[in-house]
């Protein structure tokens, strides 16, 4: 068929009309379909914690896309389209949100903060049978959708949840972490570091145990540069120090119910501490925290139960732990720590 330049030109301008702008300015090379997101990060609840934390792993360009599930649909709609907003002044191409856990497939890492908020006074194991309720709906979603996925849980009372998510998962236990007291001892060497007027980076030191009233402060390992702070003062974090440093521990314990006294709430720095447990994973860093795993057979624990020691973190999960050398005190305080935890997550009904 012949077409005269005119009908050539006529035929060109109605295409031109059916044509998009998009179409128009973007030519396609790829044939096949494009890869999808590599390095996914899910956060299920959008309440202080959630959002303390999808904003701090966004602000460490941690992952190609976000996602976000709650059940409070408005909520989480909202803080969707806020953090979008922002895309410009991020890295992250891919926010998304919805109630339906399909919004989480394929996910690298699961960040559960989800579940009834601590009340003022109210201790972290009253919560608890509250919060198993609530996972027994929220981990099988997770794992259909995601079941190569590394599961974080940060939700209180972290450690019995998060060996509730272990046994609900059916995950190998690398797979499932408490972020535990990854921000106790962060506590502990900001308030370590006010007291000598060093950066925290400087100051070593170590909470273990439980994420909560029985942690245990390993006074044995405290130093600056390597050099042992018990080494200069024997009676440190025991009866008799005249400097007191037993009271940097209870503030650690105190912190957070004087921050929910405050403000209602704790948020930041949990947040930026489950920030700082994700790149440790995704970027592969092989990097020591102190994150809830099952430590049975461990310092003398015979129970199966879930408290922070120094772990090895990689993009496989928690891959190792550290055999820490503990003071009879100190060990004997850990398996008084796993006792208190026992004695509740035996009431369980899971």
């Amino acid at each position: 068929m012949f077409f005269s330049q005119n009908q050539a030109e006529d035929v060109a301008a109605t295409l031109d009309t059916l044509m998009s702008t998009k179409e128009k300015l973007i030519g396609h090379v790829m044939k096949e379909e494009p890869v999808g997101s590599r390095n996914k990060v899910t956060v299920v609840g959008v309440g202080m914690v959630g959002m303390a934390s999808a904003v701090s792993i966004l602000l460490k360009d941690l992952c190609d896309e976000l996602a976000l599930v709650d059940v409070m649909e408005d909520k989480l709609k909202g803080e969707v389209m806020d953090l979008q907003h922002g895309s410009l002044f991020l890295k992250t191409h891919k926010i998304v949100g919805d109630k339906d856990y399909s919004v989480t497939a394929n996910s690298k890492v699961v960040v559960v903060t989800a579940g009834a908020r601590q009340q003022e006074g109210e201790s972290r194991l009253n919560l608890v049978q509250r919060n198993v309720n609530i996972f027994k709906f929220i981990i099988p979603n997770i794992v259909k959708y995601s079941p190569n996925c590394i599961l974080m849980v940060v939700s209180n009372p972290v450690d019995i949840l998060t060996y509730v998510a272990w046994k609900l998962s059916g995950l190998p236990r690398h797979r499932v972490i408490g972020s535990g007291t990854n921000l106790d001892s962060a506590r502990f060497r900001h308030i370590m570091g006010e007291k000598l007027h060093l950066h925290p980076s400087s100051c070593h030191g170590w909470i273990i145990g439980e994420h909560g009233d029985s942690s245990v402060p390993v006074w044995s390992g405290v130093n600056v540069a390597g050099v042992s702070l018990q080494g200069l003062n024997p009676k440190m974090g025991g009866e008799g120090d005249t400097e007191n440093w037993k009271e940097v521990h209870k503030l650690v314990v105190d912190g957070a119910y004087e921050v929910i006294k405050l403000k209602g709430y704790t948020s930041w720095a949990i947040g930026m501490s489950v920030a700082d447990l994700v790149e440790s994973i995704t970027k592969n860093l092989h990097k020591v925290h102190p994150v809830s795993t099952l430590v049975q057979g461990m310092h003398g624990v015979k129970d199966e139960v879930f408290l922070s020691i120094p772990c090895v973190l990689g993009n496989s999960g928690l891959t190792d732990v550290i055999h820490m050398t503990l003071k009879a005190e100190e060990e004997k305080q850990l398996v008084k720590s796993a006792e208190t935890l026992w004695a509740v997550q035996k009431e369980l009904t899971l």
